[in-house]
């Protein structure tokens, strides 16, 4: 049998409970947890093979997780569900890095499933990862590798903490988009504890001299006044 896990985010305890029996049946070892800070907790503790997240969830609702999760990882599937079923709420779930969308209620025999093919497409993904170049993002001279956490910058080569990896990533996956500040503390830093703006400016002066010929005018990498930064390109 299958011992792929599963990370099922559910705050209806019932639903929650029916869920995780039906796939613990199916041979998948299920971590359950009920709200978004939970999920996210988990996730950057333990590895999983699919995610099967609610999108209304108390603390930290299923978006703003899904968002976190594809900071860590582009590729391991999420599956929303929702009772929300209007076109836009899927394409905004989609958008946001979902590779699925159940609406609620929904025949368990279908999510079995979806589970299913979506763990099989994963694991094909992953048997040709060696063909993969996702992980390198080239700009003006620069480049910078998500996976190894090295770069290139105008002064020659350079390691990369996590949390700048994290912020860069953010920023290019929104490029020539503003993101707020909140948004980025969010996101990016622990979010049981959200450190002040100043931290992320910091940040930002920091990924300047590495990544902008001239820091104070900022080629990439600009300031909106009051209410953040946007990766321009």
């Amino acid at each position: 049998m299958s011992q792929h896990r599963i990370l099922l985010v559910e705050d209806e305890e019932h639903l929650q409970h029916a869920i995780k029996l039906n796939l613990e049946l199916e041979g998948y070892v299920v971590h359950a947890v009920g709200d978004g800070n939970n999920a996210i907790k988990a996730f950057r503790e333990e590895k999983f093979d699919l995610v099967i997240l609610d999108i209304m969830l108390p603390e930290t609702d299923g978006l703003m997780v899904c968002e976190n999760i594809r900071l860590y990882d582009a590729n391991v599937p999420i599956m929303f569900l929702s009772a929300k079923n209007t076109a836009a709420d899927r394409v905004l779930g989609l958008k946001k890095g979902g590779d699925d969308y159940m609406i609620k209620p929904f025949d368990l025999e279908e999510l079995l499933i979806r589970v299913k093919k979506l763990i099989e497409k994963n694991v094909r993904m992953h048997q040709h990862a060696d063909q993969k170049t996702g992980s390198l993002y080239k700009f003006g001279p620069n480049w910078i590798n998500f996976e190894s956490y090295e770069a290139q910058g105008v002064n020659g080569k350079i390691d990369l903490t996590k949390k700048e990896i994290l912020l860069m990533k953010l920023l290019i996956e929104n490029k020539n988009q503003v993101v707020s500040r909140e948004h980025i503390l969010k996101v990016v830093w622990d979010y049981t504890v959200i450190p002040n703006t100043r931290t992320i400016d910091n940040f930002i002066l920091s990924l300047r001299k590495y990544f902008e010929i001239d820091p104070k005018e900022p080629r990439y990498i600009q300031s909106v006044r009051g209410v953040g930064y946007k990766f321009v390109v």
